[in-house]
């Protein structure tokens, strides 16, 4: 009888130590210290002939970016991959979209605003992996409570319309007292831009007229943030009638 070569053997994880199998490694040591590859072939369950759920999830990784990439990949596209198929890829955007959710802090969740890193944690979970510039405001009443987060554009690629008309409009008639602005930076560095810098002075200088605060403006990049507020850039943005007050 033919001995197989080792290209037609079908790797398996059942071929590895019971002690280096990704969902015992798990149960031993906890999930943060598996590879992205590692808990994704715990999702997937089963890998295809010739390759085992380790191997098929490396090389979704590759494919596609690393998490990130898969995060921002649509379920339809995702599937395309061989080895992955619609159910697989609806249980990896499953597993994805639950953690994002743990991640991030709703408004409900999260009714005071104390500090930057308190918008940053409301909106960095659902902010991180967008593909496109978003500007959102942070909805805020006269106690620094959180009563809405509100999306006022969506621009194209690097770039993101915030029209003082639109952020206002929606202020005023939810009689609001101060806003915090937000926006993402899809390339994941969150360093203000001279363009960011410019239109948060021009809202807040909006702002000043109409009696709301804008009190900061957060930009979001991957898994990080600056607030233009603790780079002293806000208060240069201010009339001379009035500075932005302190959060707290």
């Amino acid at each position: 009888m033919p001995v197989k070569s080792m290209r037609e053997v079908s790797p398996t994880i059942k071929d590895m130590p019971a002690r280096e199998r990704p969902r015992e490694r798990l149960l031993r040591i906890g999930p943060s210290a598996l590879s992205s590859a590692e808990l994704i072939s715990i999702i997937l369950r089963t890998g295809i002939q010739g390759q085992s759920a380790l191997a098929l999830a490396a090389s979704v990784l590759q494919a596609f970016g690393g998490v990130r990439g898969i995060a921002g990949t649509s379920t339809q596209d995702l599937s395309t991959h061989k080895g992955i198929g619609p159910a697989k890829a609806v249980q990896m955007k499953a597993a994805l979209e639950l953690g994002r959710r743990a991640f991030m802090l709703g408004p409900e969740d999260l009714t005071e605003i104390n500090n930057p890193k308190d918008v940053a944690e409301m909106v960095i979970g659902d902010m991180r992996y967008l593909d496109r510039e978003h500007f959102k405001i942070v909805i805020l009443n006269a106690k620094n409570r959180v009563e809405d987060l509100v999306t006022i554009s969506v621009g194209c690629l690097d770039s993101s319309l915030a029209h003082p008309r639109e952020v206002f409009k929606e202020c005023v008639r939810r009689n609001c007292a101060r806003i915090i602005l937000v926006h993402n930076h899809p390339s994941g560095d969150p360093t203000p831009s001279d363009a960011d810098i410019a239109i948060t002075h021009r809202l807040a200088n909006c702002g000043v007229i109409l009696g709301i605060e804008v009190v900061d403006h957060i930009i979001v990049g991957d898994n990080k943030y600056q607030s233009l507020r603790e780079l002293g850039l806000m208060e240069k943005g201010q009339t001379e009638h009035r500075s932005i007050a302190s959060i707290n």
